[in-house]
């Protein structure tokens, strides 16, 4: 199973760069779409339909804002919206499909690039997350969180560690979470097959940084340690341009 995750930045604006096409291209079985900006009412969501996917999507109570999406060639057998907090169900942050005994969650974690609030905001989240997670493995162990988790991981994932040691997005704390994240059982699906520095998923649309390459790591797909041998490849898009993000993707022999 072909799964990609891609932040989109705009369901409607990355449409209209071409992003149907390239889904078409690409041929994913599963793909987790995060910051949608939109509900279904605003935008042709049969487009989806065409490309065979069936499609359910979790927007944000606020208009423009947050939102989740899956869409899927294979009919899963259930879908969960929200993650049963109204703090975080009222911005569309997590879908999941089931699929016999695997499932694949699509996950916006926030930012908190914006002031310290929206910080604060975002250290409770990754609290109530990794929480969230601890249980749900209880029923679900065989997990796949795909998404833009707003955080770099190592010095490796960001174009300059050292001039955004004390930005959101690669604080101690942060970095030291998604750390303890991995190590409560789970696969960096990407850095276990590459290792290479320079492998980015976000760009600042300013300074020319994507053409730049100064890049941050932002997005993931996190796998369960359950299915590490069922784990085939994994790999970043960079050359698809339809949002300040790319596509990844990961591809477990289910």
């Amino acid at each position: 199973m072909k799964i990609i995750s891609y932040n989109v930045n705009g369901i409607r604006s990355a449409l209209s760069k071409g992003l149907a096409d390239w889904l078409k291209a690409t041929d994913a079985d599963v793909v987790c779409f995060q910051e949608l900006k939109a509900d279904p009412t605003q935008f042709d969501a049969g487009i989806f339909e065409q490309l065979g996917y069936k499609h359910y999507w979790h927007p944000a109570e606020k208009k423009g804002y947050s939102g989740v999406a899956i869409l899927t060639k294979r009919v899963p057998d259930k879908i969960h919206f929200g993650c049963s907090m109204d703090v975080y169900d009222r911005e569309g942050r997590v879908i999941r499909a089931d699929y016999g005994d695997v499932s694949v969650m699509s996950v916006y974690h926030p930012s908190g690039s914006s002031g310290d609030e929206r910080q604060a905001f975002k250290m409770q989240w990754l609290g109530d997350f990794q929480n969230y997670i601890d249980e749900l493995k209880k029923q679900r162990p065989n997990l796949i969180i795909s998404g833009d988790y707003n955080i770099c991981h190592k010095p490796i994932d960001i174009h300059n560690p050292y001039s955004n040691a004390k930005t959101s997005g690669f604080l101690p704390e942060e970095r030291e979470w998604i750390g303890k994240f991995i190590d409560s059982g789970f696969i960096d699906s990407f850095r276990h097959y590459n290792n290479e520095p320079n492998n980015y998923t976000w760009w600042s649309f300013r300074a020319n940084s994507r053409e730049k390459n100064l890049g941050w790591r932002i997005d993931y797909h996190m796998v369960s340690k359950s299915l590490e041998n069922k784990l085939q490849r994994a790999e970043i898009f960079p050359m698809a341009k339809h949002s300040d993000h790319c596509p990844l993707l990961v591809e477990v022999d289910f």
